[in-house]
């Protein structure tokens, strides 16, 4: 069992890699007007490689179980999460207008890709890291389906439209050259492509993700605390959630491989990419960067000592 000062030595790195993201936006290297391109960049070429290498010769994904339970349990858990945080933010009192949906947006979705993969791979290694790209469609569908729709409104037709991305493509291809037994065939040229792709998805994700969130901080930080809004997200992502989670990931029949994706999924704090969904869809910036900053700053101590208490109740 890993000590709580490993897995906070673990996790800092990958926050570390925001707070550079911060400072170049800070420094104005990494500009505002760069940013659709870099998360172009990101979602359409670097994490679809990340996505591809990790799973067109992976033995655990040809288990159907891992195949068929993975996507229902990405979808589910995000899902279930938004409708929580909703009747949560109502329950102190938001409403539309005043960050009622944004609250329920923000805090529904755990970080379940930037921070999770590096974690992920690390504890459990590059089979688990495989299962975790099939949950995280599952994921993806839920935000575009249900969690666009709660925030702005928009038809069912637009969600699933939107939901067919690059990396569900990526997902869709690897996994099929993996069920075919055509791994062994990828050429050696092509391979390492794609692996060096591959390894700048996560960093230049959390590099976008520290410019998204420094546009914030450098604003009013003073308004970033907010009481209501900063407690009752903690309470709820890395609180409510998070034993929902756990009692899921020890209870549920899954594999063990998908069983630890869960674990480490409930410990995450609020997702930072969302930041820019809200931006894009007229959502309440404030409430967002509120979420986001208190479930981060709470997650730097909490991850390591809920990853304990998950890897102790899961196994």
């Amino acid at each position: 069992m890993p000590t709580y000062l490993q897995l906070l030595l673990l996790i800092l790195p990958v926050f570390g890699v925001m707070a550079v993201g911060v400072l170049l936006r800070r420094l104005n290297v990494l500009t505002a007007e760069a940013d659709r391109s870099l998360l172009r960049i990101v979602v359409n070429l670097l994490y679809p490689c990340l996505i591809f290498e990790n799973v067109y010769a992976n033995p655990a994904l040809r288990d159907p179980s891992n195949l068929g339970w993975a996507p229902l349990v990405g979808f589910g858990t995000m899902a279930l999460g938004i409708a929580a945080c909703y009747y949560a933010a109502k329950a102190l009192g938001f409403t539309v207008g005043t960050g009622l949906r944004t609250f329920a947006f923000m805090a529904g979705i755990y970080n379940y890709s930037y921070i999770t993969v590096p974690v992920v791979e690390k504890l459990f290694g590059r089979e688990t890291l495989g299962v975790l790209f099939v949950h995280n469609v599952g994921s993806e569908v839920a935000i575009w389906v249900v969690g666009v729709l709660v925030l702005s409104g928009q038809s069912l037709r637009t969600g699933w439209r939107q939901a067919l991305s690059a990396p569900v493509w990526a997902l869709v291809i690897s996994v099929a050259v993996n069920l075919l037994g055509l791994g062994a065939h990828v050429p050696v040229v092509l391979a390492g492509v794609i692996h060096a792709l591959a390894a700048c998805a996560i960093p230049f994700g959390l590099l976008l993700s520290g410019a998204v969130l420094a546009e914030h901080l450098f604003q009013k930080p003073a308004a970033l605390v907010d009481l209501r809004t900063s407690v009752g997200a903690v309470v709820m992502r890395l609180g409510v959630l998070t034993v929902a989670m756990l009692l899921l990931a020890r209870f549920g029949p899954f594999t063990a491989d998908l069983k630890h994706v869960i674990l480490v999924q409930a410990v995450m704090p609020a997702g930072f990419l969302p930041l820019v969904l809200v931006k894009h869809y007229g959502g309440h910036n404030l409430v967002a960067a509120r979420v986001v900053v208190a479930t981060v700053a709470v997650g730097l101590l909490m991850i390591p000592l809920w990853l304990r208490v998950g890897l102790a109740f899961v196994g």
